[in-house]
Order: C-alpha cells, then structure tokens, then sequence
C-alpha cells in the first residue's frame, strides 16, 4: 500500500505543480502580486495583500522614481501629461540631458538593451527607469550611486 500511495501523491504533487507553474504571476495567482511580477510596481505599494518577489539576478534592473521632470510638468493634467510635456523645449532638454547621463553610467554595468524611463504619474511608476542588460546581473550589487541630480 505505501508504494500505491507513494505513487499517488508524487503525481498530485507534480499535477499541483504544473498547476501553481502555470499560473504564477497571473490574476489567478493568489499569493503572487501580478502588477509587481511584471513590471517591478505595485500601486498599492506595502499594503498589497499579495507578495512581492524581488529578483536576485535579471537582466531588467528597475530604479524606482529616479527621473525627476521640472516641476512645470506637473501643472498639466491628464494621462498621458508627462509625455506631452515634451512640447516645451527646456524640459525636452533636462530630459535628454537626464537620459544621456544614465545611459552613460548604466553602460558600465553591460549592454544596454533598452532603456525605458516611465512617463505615467501613478505614484508607483512616475519617474520609474528600467534598463535591461544584454547578461542577467545580481540586481542588489548593480545599482547606480550618488551621480544623479533631481
């Protein structure tokens, strides 16, 4: 009997992992933030109920609210003000100015595959940058310190 039940739950456990495998990080997972396990935020932040997983290695490093835009920008309303504000030259300027320099910087930690800063005033995106590496790095090791200016 122990070989039959044996048997028995080592395929229920394989089927149940299949099962939580294949749903991780959707809606359908319970205990995993979906918002979080795609794009490294969550708007509700430390009151989510679900949990966040930080990576140890990824080629995607997320550097939270790092980009500052003028503070003009934020007299604008709308969705998508951010990236309309690009209209007005000097804040076109810090923009550029901004991007060049982390790219700079974050080129020492690799090849940079694409460099993404998020224009979405949703306090857990506005300002968010994202680069991803051409190689996985150990995320914790890899961030940038003390260059930047806001």
């Amino acid at each position: 009997h122990f070989d039959e039940f044996y048997e028995e739950a080592n395929v229920f456990f394989w089927r149940m992992a299949d099962r939580l495998a294949s749903i991780h990080g959707t809606e359908q997972d319970r205990v995993n933030c979906p918002f979080y396990f795609k794009v490294g935020a969550c708007r509700h932040g430390d009151r989510c109920a679900r949990q966040h997983n930080k990576p140890l290695f990824s080629q995607t490093v997320l550097l939270a609210h790092m980009y500052q835009a003028p503070a003009t920008n934020f007299a604008q309303t709308g969705p998508t003000s951010l990236s309309n504000a690009g209209d007005d030259k000097a804040t076109q300027d810090h923009f550029d100015e901004f991007y060049e320099e982390v790219y700079e910087e974050l080129a020492n930690f690799g090849k940079i595959e694409e460099l993404c800063v998020c224009a979405n005033l949703g306090d857990h995106m506005i300002g968010n940058v994202y680069v991803k590496l051409q190689h996985a790095v150990h995320v914790q090791n890899q961030k940038p310190h003390g260059r930047f200016r806001t």
